[in-house]
């Protein structure tokens, strides 16, 4: 009986560690291939079908520059629905983006595209202490989760602020993990003139971000990745 046991633990060995094996090769493939696609434009077809897109606002020069690359984005009806997404305390930036959106439907004839209005918790407010924000990073990330799980976006579009990256972080995720393939796109500040911001440094290392876009030809040297798309301002 021992032996008949041994022998049978011999022959599942083999056959847990190709299994073992096997799913490793698959899921590092996989993984391969997502920071390959990385980078690539949306496939262009012959009838573009609309797009939902996740527009992260950030509070001050960011929502300002935001609402110049929407200016020209909202001229076609391909952004939607669209989903406006700005800090729990940062109401400016969501009256700015309602306004945007009453210029468009109103240029448009009275027609418009679905949009909604969303806050997320901050990771940190200014002047926080670094104990403490663990838990609001924490509830921060929790909060990008539902959020990211009920609009299912196939367009994130950010410049910058540190509310983008929980939610950047989390499409990249649902990209990994086959759930959503969302296309991140960051368009870098105005303002940073010879080096990336935090948010835009941690997204173009971990190659989040699928199309990445600075407004300085010296940062689009020192990061080769990057396009370089003139002032947007």
């Amino acid at each position: 009986m021992e032996n008949q046991h041994d022998d049978n633990c011999c022959l599942f060995t083999p056959s847990i560690i190709t299994l073992t094996v096997s799913a490793v090769l698959i899921a590092i493939t996989h993984i391969l291939y997502i920071l390959c696609q990385s980078g690539k434009p949306l496939r262009p077809s012959k009838s573009p079908k609309p797009l939902s897109t996740l527009i992260v606002l950030g509070s001050g020069g960011h929502t300002a520059e935001m609402i110049n690359v929407l200016n020209v984005l909202l001229q076609k009806d391909r952004f939607c629905p669209r989903f406006y997404v700005a800090a729990a305390t940062d109401n400016m930036s969501l009256q700015k983006a309602h306004l945007l959106e009453e210029n468009v439907f109103n240029l448009n004839g009275g027609k418009g595209g679905s949009t909604q209005f969303l806050q997320i918790y901050r990771s940190r407010e200014v002047g926080q202490s670094y104990i403490t924000s663990i838990g609001t990073t924490f509830l921060a990330l929790v909060h990008a989760l539902w959020l990211m799980i009920r609009i299912r976006p196939q367009v994130v579009l950010c410049n910058g602020p540190g509310t983008c990256v929980p939610l950047c972080v989390i499409s990249f995720l649902f990209k990994m993990l086959g759930v959503r393939w969302s296309s991140v796109f960051y368009v870098e500040s105005i303002a940073r003139v010879r080096k990336l911001s935090l948010s835009g440094l941690l997204l173009y290392k971990l190659r989040i971000a699928d199309q990445f876009f600075v407004q300085w030809p010296q940062l689009q040297k020192k990061y080769p990745r990057a396009h370089y798309v003139g002032c947007l301002m």
